[in-house]
């Protein structure tokens, strides 16, 4: 019984969600960094002069964040 009742769950809940992806909804955590951000943040890492650090400080962001969105940071430019 107890399976019967969480495969009606499983398929109510993905009805739910396939309704509101017709809807226009998206699901999931928004990102962090826009494509405009991106093209910024290569700039700025062009400049040796700033560190990585510094240029995540500027777009608000964590180092962690730049290197997952640009993975090799600087290094990753020469490309």
């Amino acid at each position: 019984m107890a399976e019967f009742e969480r495969q009606v769950i499983r398929e109510r809940t993905t009805a739910g969600l396939a309704a509101a992806r017709v809807r226009g909804k998206v699901g999931g955590r928004p990102r962090a960094l826009s494509a405009k951000d991106i093209v910024a943040a290569k700039a700025l890492l062009a400049n040796p002069n700033l560190t990585v650090e510094e240029v995540a400080v500027r777009l608000n962001v964590s180092p962690a964040t730049l290197y997952r969105y640009l993975p090799g940071g600087r290094s990753a430019l020469d490309r």
